[in-house]
Parts: C-alpha cells; structure tokens; sequence
C-alpha cells in the first residue's frame, strides 16, 4: 500500500502572513468573505421577487435572527452566544453579525417572507412601484424540514 505524500502549502506572501497574521490588512470597510462576523450572501432576482438568502448556521430563528427592511435596504442582525462548553479547538464563529443590501428598489413590507431552514435564512421581498420610507420588522419563521422555505 503506497501512502500519500502530503502537501504543504506555502503562502505566496509569507512574509506578510508573517508581519500581519492570516490575514492581510484590507482596505477600510472591506471584510474577505472568511472574516469573522461577516454573513455569507447570495441575492437573486426571481419573477420580480428578489431572494436573498444567508447562511446562518446554529441559530434559533425566533430569539437570534432579526430582519428589517427600510426603503430599499434589507438588513439581517444575528447573534450566536458560544456555549459554556470546554473546548480544545473551536473555529465556530460567536458573536454579532450584520449584512445590510441595498436592492433596486423600494421594498413592499406587505410582501416580505423570511424563513430559516437548515442554516440557511431566506427572505424574499417584493418592490413597490412607489416610495414610502418606513422601516418596517420582518418575523422569521422556522421553515420545514422538505427544503421549502
């Protein structure tokens, strides 16, 4: 039986790696997607309806997750409290986190869904045909096991 041999990558910058961490500065406001805090997003335009859809995982949709639309903004709030449990090595993400995405038009609050399945939050939203600017809450509920939000 042959073994494989490993592989060791080296970082095409290792001395910066060296001087500022894993991480390489970034510019101001600029996050990578594997930053802590950050929320994984895909948006899409759907029949006039726009889905967004976040990953999320380990929350409780009805106490963790808040979503709010104002004008043409959908913001998603979350916290996940790390539990008290005695961990050697943890890379779960804990804390406060935001995503806020700006859609092309005023949203319908009267048109807003937002379910939680398998980590994944989805929230789908409507555009009005005219302007209103109110901020308005969304509930979240928790979706069903099939996959349907």
């Amino acid at each position: 039986m042959t073994r494989a041999k490993a592989e060791h990558r080296r970082s095409f910058l290792p001395d910066l790696v060296d001087r500022f961490g894993s991480e390489f500065p970034g510019l101001p406001g600029w996050r990578p997607g594997s930053a802590a805090h950050s929320i994984p997003i895909e948006v899409s335009n759907r029949e006039g309806e726009y889905v967004l859809r976040a990953q999320l995982p380990g929350m409780e949709p009805e106490s963790d997750i808040r979503v709010t639309v104002d004008d043409n903004l959908i913001t998603v709030h979350a916290d996940h409290a790390e539990s008290q449990e005695d961990k050697e090595h943890s890379e779960f993400r804990y804390g406060s986190f935001r995503r806020t995405v700006r859609l092309p038009g005023t949203i319908r609050p009267d048109k807003v869904d937002a379910s939680y399945t398998d980590g994944v939050l989805t929230v789908r939203a409507a555009l009005l045909d005219r302007v209103e600017e109110s901020e308005y809450s969304v509930p979240v509920k928790r979706g069903n096991d099939q996959g349907e939000a």
